[in-house]
């Protein structure tokens, strides 16, 4: 019968508590062994124990480490792992054990200013901030070569697809309603940020938090980009304009026709409508005319 083996990819080192002790006891315990050892050296006959309990002593003081708080010590024995420590203080573990220290604090990576191109097209430049910090120190230590490169690259890459998946601005192209860069940057921030948790997730660090800090488009097309923003915003207040300047004409010419104050047939609304418009619609000041004449001659 055949077995198949896990590939490379498949096998994952999973964080598990070491076995380590308080190190206020194994320094006690230390500093009675040299007691021990000072007492027996003073008997010519107890030498040989003399010299055992100054060599214990000496194992036991090897296996002291201090530890700051939210730093772990990451434990292998002849090349293979056998735990992580996390406690904070004085500690004590297996003398013969490697204890590389692990930093478990958040940590800010941000991305230097890329150069890519957005949903339509259009090259624009972005950068991020990244808040992350080692949730698994197994993995981070031996299932990937140097996890704060590894980090950096992957948040590069991360970058990179997210601002692919939006177009920049608004346009006619898109759908209502439809994501972009500039507008939705906490839904584009809350995309990035699971997309970096997916990526980081073999290297065992947790993404705390992923904001977008600069978006812009880039200087090859910044000018061109500027004059349409400026021409989208010249025709939209435009717009508001002229349905201002209609009501205002409707709610005039209603309130003439309520009160009686002058009776206009349909000619002569169209020249007071025409009038108002250009004067409520114009952008610069109008000057009045006097019409000593009528409109009929």
């Amino acid at each position: 019968m055949s077995t198949t083996r896990p590939t490379p990819q498949e096998v994952r080192t999973t964080e598990r508590r070491a076995h380590a002790a308080n190190g206020y006891f194994a320094l006690m315990g230390m500093l009675g062994l040299w007691v021990l050892a000072a007492f027996m050296a003073a008997g010519a006959h107890h030498l040989i124990g003399a010299v055992l309990s100054v060599v214990l002593s000496l194992l036991v003081g090897a296996g002291l480490y201090m530890q700051q708080p939210n730093e772990g010590r990451v434990m292998t024995l002849f090349g293979r792992y056998i735990g992580t420590d996390r406690e904070p203080g004085l500690r004590w573990a297996n003398p013969f054990a490697g204890k590389q220290r692990l930093s478990l604090r958040s940590r800010n990576l941000t991305s230097p200013t890329l150069k890519v191109n957005d949903k339509r097209g259009n090259p624009i430049e972005i950068s991020a901030a990244v808040v992350w910090r080692v949730s698994d120190t197994a993995q981070a230590l031996f299932d990937v070569d140097s996890y704060e490169t590894y980090v950096q690259i992957q948040a590069e890459a991360a970058l990179r697809h997210t601002a692919n998946l939006y177009a920049y601005d608004d346009g006619e192209d898109l759908q209502h309603g439809e994501t972009t860069l500039r507008a939705g940057q906490d839904e584009v921030a809350a995309a990035m940020k699971a997309e970096l948790q997916e990526r980081f997730a073999a290297a065992g660090v947790e993404v705390l938090d992923a904001k977008l800090t600069h978006l812009a488009y880039a200087p090859e097309i910044a000018q061109v980009m500027l004059r349409r923003q400026q021409a989208e915003a010249i025709i939209s207040a435009r717009q508001r304009i002229v349905h201002g300047a209609v009501s205002m004409v409707e709610s005039a010419l209603k309130g003439l026709s309520e009160r009686e104050i002058v009776v206009l047939d349909d000619e002569r609304k169209a020249a007071m409508v025409s009038n108002l418009l250009v004067v409520l619609c114009s952008d610069k000041d109008t000057q009045p005319i006097v019409n000593a004449g009528t409109l009929y001659n």
